[in-house]
Formats: structure tokens, sequence, C-alpha cells
């Protein structure tokens, strides 16, 4: 939910951020509504007052004329008796009147809502202007000493690298066959070292968030209500990307919802809450199961792991005071997490500063992680691919946005009064997505993959993943 004053304010503001982010919004149409409303709405108050100012002025009147009325005869009974009918009427014709209006204001109320919680939250001055990904602008890149994707693997390393997919299928990581027969297509099963490695980078990266940074680790429901899908600002746009749970066809008072990311639980946790200012900034840590639709995905470079149903991912939420440079920095921060787990990994990456058509209804700002995956990308003369950059990750600063929607306020310790809070979120790692740079950058020429050291921990002190 945007600012609805700063709506009547800056009305351009709007108008330019939807038409950055190519969003299906008539401001001018919402702003007719608030102005209906806010009409309807003075207008019944005015009655209302109205009716509070003759029920005091009346009542006097009406007491004094029925007690006349005792004593009186003939036609001054009858002249009594009209006055204070004429008396009576007047606050009956009040009440119908604010009755009236109450039933305009909800017959313009659902429009008016839906139409708030569509409009997208305005980029930011310093986001590049965009119409889609392949206007996205590259921040930096990092590679190990050893490796640079500018030149082929086969040339690097001295022979032509397997795709993921072949090997987890070489190496008996990953059942697609028996996943597609339980779940249908896009599910898949993750067996022997291919689970303890899926475990392993979301145990490290967990480790890594809670106790080098400190973060508070949390668990949090992953089926959930539609207002926090709605609070989240999933919903309405990514409505169709999400499981729906039918619970009220079967006679529950609400349906729920599959989550897609532990940023809804997160969130959800402080909804219409006053936060103490002191236990701003609030820093927490998720690992959960996520799920998506995936509606119209498909492709060569969606194949296999990387654009799935199902999914676990450890998340990074941070809810802090509604400062910008704060903001700012913790954004930096944040990335800066996700760089140094790369690196521990020796994983090539990139930063993209998303633009304004990239940006998804919510971010105000959004910086993606890819990661360099030798089997993506198009064929080469041998027939192989010659490798492409793919997401991974995606930290967003979110200004007041989801807070705004959520309810979720601190008070101001100089003015008292309440202040939506900022919020900011970022994947700290996806699995088994992140799986494929790991395997294709650590494949060996036998077709073996070797263990990252970080993750050797994990996996029983395993160096090398060899065949079953």
């Amino acid at each position: 939910m945007i600012d609805l004053k700063d709506l009547r304010e800056h009305p351009d503001r709007y108008r330019e951020g939807v038409a950055a982010k190519n969003a299906n919004v008539d401001i001018d149409r919402v702003l007719a509504l608030d102005t209906e409303r806010r009409r309807l709405q003075t207008e019944q108050e005015e009655a209302r007052a109205e009716q509070k100012r003759i029920g005091k002025e009346t009542g006097p009147q009406i007491g004094r004329l029925k007690g006349e009325l005792k004593a009186a005869e003939g036609e001054e009974r009858d002249r009594i008796a009209a006055e204070i009918a004429e008396l009576e009427k007047r606050p009956i014709a009040l009440k119908d009147r604010i009755h009236m209006l109450e039933a305009e204001i909800h017959a313009i109320d659902p429009k008016f809502r839906e139409l708030l919680l569509a409009i997208p939250q305005p980029p930011a001055a310093d986001v590049p202007r965009g119409a889609g990904s392949e206007d996205n602008v590259e921040i930096r890149q990092w590679h190990p000493a050893d490796f640079d994707p500018t030149r082929s693997f086969t040339e690097q390393r001295g022979f032509a690298p397997r795709t993921h997919l072949e090997l987890v299928h070489e190496l008996g990581l990953v059942d697609f066959e028996r996943g597609v027969k339980m779940g249908g297509s896009r599910h898949y099963v993750l067996t022997g070292a291919g689970m303890r490695l899926h475990q392993a980078i979301l145990r490290y990266a967990f480790d890594y968030m809670t106790v080098e940074q400190g973060f508070t680790p949390m668990s949090v429901p992953v089926v959930v209500r539609e207002e926090c899908m709605e609070g989240t600002g999933f919903f309405p746009g990514g409505r169709d990307q999400a499981y729906h749970i039918e619970e009220s066809a079967r006679g529950s008072g609400h349906d729920l919802y599959l989550t897609g990311t532990g940023e809804v639980g997160l969130m959800g946790l402080h909804a219409d809450e006053i936060v103490d200012i002191e236990s701003l900034p609030i820093t927490c840590t998720t690992v959960s199961t996520c799920f998506r639709r995936e509606a119209g995905a498909a492709g060569k470079d969606t194949a296999g792991l990387y654009r799935i149903h199902q999914f676990d991912k450890v998340e990074q939420v941070v809810i802090c005071r509604a400062d910008a440079a704060e903001q700012k920095e913790w954004h930096g921060r944040m990335i800066g997490f996700v760089e140094s787990i790369l690196q521990s990994l020796d994983l090539p990456y990139r930063l993209l500063q998303c633009c304004t058509g990239d940006l998804g209804a919510k971010n105000e700002d959004m910086i993606d992680v890819e990661c360099w995956m030798p089997g993506r990308g198009a064929d080469g003369d041998d027939g192989r691919p010659t490798g492409d950059w793919g997401e991974t990750h995606s930290a967003s600063r979110l200004g007041d946005y989801q807070c705004r929607r959520l309810n979720l306020r601190y008070r101001d310790p100089e003015t008292k009064k309440t202040v939506f809070a900022y919020s900011l979120n970022n994947t700290v790692a996806a699995s088994p997505r992140i799986l494929i740079p790991l395997l294709e950058m650590h494949q060996q020429a036998d077709g073996t993959v070797t263990v990252p050291e970080p993750l050797r921990p994990y996996m029983g002190g395993m160096t090398t993943i060899t065949p079953d």
C-alpha cells in the first residue's frame, strides 16, 4: 500500500513510477475515487454532526411539548402532536442519509482498495530507467584467479565441461524421473551426495548468517493467510505464481497459500505491531521450503534444477528505521554477505543493477547476483554450451512499502508519532539452483566433483563426489 497522502500531493511521482515499471494502474482513476470517497465521508461527518446538534436542540423541545400534549384538547392537541412528529422526523431523515452515504462509500471501497494495492512502489531516483532485464546494468564481476568467464572453460581447464544435468545423472545426485512420477513436471528427488550437498550449502549459509553475522535464526510458517501475501506485496500481482489451498471450500474460514520465499513469514511476524525503536534494526534469517508455480517458464535454460516448483532457501531480512541512508548501508552489507559466501566457494559471479522495468511492484531498488554456469548459454561449434550467467540471488530495498501494507511501525522518540519502518531482503542461498554452478565449476576431467572446502565439515569430511 502506498502513502495515500503522498499520492495526493505528488501524483506525477506515481504516474512516472507506473510507467517506469510497465504497470497497468490508472492513477487518475485512483485520485477520482479518492476524491469521491472523501466527499462522501465529509458529507457523512457533517450529517452526523447535524444529527447530534438537532438531538440536543429538539430533545428538550419534544419533552416540553409532550408535557403540554397531556393537557391539550381539540385543535391545540393536534397542533402539538404535529409539531412533535415534525421534530422527530428530522433526525430520522439524517439517519437515513448517513446510512445511504455509508452504502455509497462501501460500494466504492473494494475497487478503490484494489487499485491502491496495485500501485507499484516508485523506483528510487538512482535506479537506471529501462524496459526489462535486457536493460540491467552490470556493476562488477568477481572470479577466482584461475578462472576467467570471458575465456572458454575447455581452454582453462583442459576438458569440455559437462552440464549439471549430465553430472547429476552420472554421479547419481538427482532422480528427475521419480520426482516427475510423484509430483509432475519440474519436480525432482535429491539422492545420496546430492542431498548432502544441498543440505551442506544451506547449513553453511545459515551458520554464516547467524553465527558469524549475528542475525537471529527464525522458523516461520510456509503456509500463510492471504493477508500475509498481500501485506508483503506478493499479491495481487504475483497471485498466479502462488499455490492456493482452498480451505474455504472445505468449510474453513480462510484460504491459505504456500510461500515462495521465507521473506513472507519473516515480515509477517511483526504485522500490526508497533516495535520498540531500541529493537531496530531487526535482523533475522530463516531456512524454509519455498513453492512457486513458475507459470509460463519454459526453455532450455530453465531445464533441470534451474527453475523448479519446490526448493529450499536461506533468506535474510532487515527491518530498520525510516532512514534512506541507513537502508542503503544495509543493502550494501547484505550483498556483501552473499559475496563473501560465493568467494569462499570459488564461484564466479557478477552484480547487476536492475533497471526500473525489472524491479517488480514492491522494490524501489534491486541488485541481482548471477553466478557463472559453464553448462548454460548458446551452443558453440562443438555443440556444447559456451557458458553464461544465471541468477542465484536478489537483494531488494523496499522503503516503507511492505511495512505500510503490514502496518509495521515504531514510535519516533522526539515526535511520539508512529512511523512505518523500512525493510530489505536478500537471498543468502537458494538450493538446489546454487548446486548448478557448484557442480559445474568444481567438476574434474574424470567426471568427479571436488567439494569446496567450506562445505566439507557439513558433508562428513567428504572432499570429492564420485559415482556410487
